[in-house]
């Protein structure tokens, strides 16, 4: 089929949740109109959206915007491999295997986990202790998860309210930093009881697309639905973790198949057991 690029030039004042849930939305409205929403950007300063899209028409592609959400592109446009490749900044040449040379001129496919932490309860806390304390509270849990990264190689690529996201070139320093986050919060909590803090966090694996050091698309989106799955205290992964650590010594316990909305097939779900430190 064609593959198509629809231009929102419109979208200032639109959060990345928004974008993230008009996917989810289009997703769920594609397959009746023979179309499959690949991907999309977001450049949040210039209020411009941008969605990959393979379709019969354009007609096909829009079908599925006025479906799904009612927000219309301003253009819609054919394009070719090539052009994808610039809009998803590959700067320097395309090795055959699909790798790329970033700055390092080390190859690098894009390959990333993702991860999503989420703070439990936390609008009751806030209501409950006044905005003072729970800054301090937030304070203490960010400096945490971001010590947790540092040591574990991850980025914190941004709050997510409740949480943050992050990702990690390596599967399993991936799965040893969500263990060690666990961990560093139960410590805490032993610590000061009163200030205890219980988050859930959720692994997924992929080739997400970056922009403006921000991550999209499916991969991001399954990580997210994977957390939202859990329970605080808990560390959720999908099946591609888990197997991209065989050999390692993390104990995955599955825990049945998941509907995640905005995903056709049901997920398998996996808890990584951890230990209190």
């Amino acid at each position: 089929m064609p593959l198509f690029m629809d231009i929102h030039r419109s979208a200032q004042g639109v959060t990345v949740d928004d974008v993230v849930n008009a996917h989810l939305a289009d997703l769920e409205a594609q397959t009746k109109h023979d179309t499959r929403y690949v991907t999309y950007w977001f450049n949040q300063d210039a209020g411009r959206i941008f969605c990959l899209v393979d379709a019969p028409s354009k007609e096909h592609a829009i079908a599925v915007h006025e479906e799904a959400h009612g927000l219309l592109p301003d253009e819609i446009i054919e394009v070719q491999p090539e052009f994808v490749d610039a809009m998803m900044g590959l700067r320097q040449e395309q090795l055959p295997n699909g790798q790329t040379f970033p700055d390092t001129g080390k190859p690098d496919g894009g390959f990333r986990t993702v991860m999503f932490t989420d703070l439990e309860g936390s609008t009751e806390r806030n209501e409950a202790v006044g905005d003072r304390a729970m800054v301090a509270l937030i304070a203490r849990h960010n400096s945490i998860i971001r010590e947790c990264l540092h040591v574990h190689a991850g980025r914190a690529v941004k709050h997510t309210g409740d949480g943050m996201m992050a990702s990690f070139v390596s599967v399993s320093q991936a799965v040893e930093c969500a263990i060690a986050i666990q961990q560093a919060f139960d410590t805490h909590n032993s610590n000061d009881p009163d200030g205890a803090m219980y988050v859930r966090i959720g692994l997924n694996a992929g080739e997400p697309i970056e922009n403006d050091n921000d991550l999209f698309g499916s991969t991001v989106n399954l990580a997210k639905r994977v957390c939202d799955a859990g329970e605080p205290g808990k560390i959720l992964t999908t099946n591609v973790v888990r197997e991209l650590c065989l050999g390692k010594t993390y104990t995955f316990e599955p825990i049945g198949v998941r509907d995640m909305k905005g995903f056709s097939k049901p997920i398998p779900v996996f808890a990584v057991l951890w230990l209190p430190s």
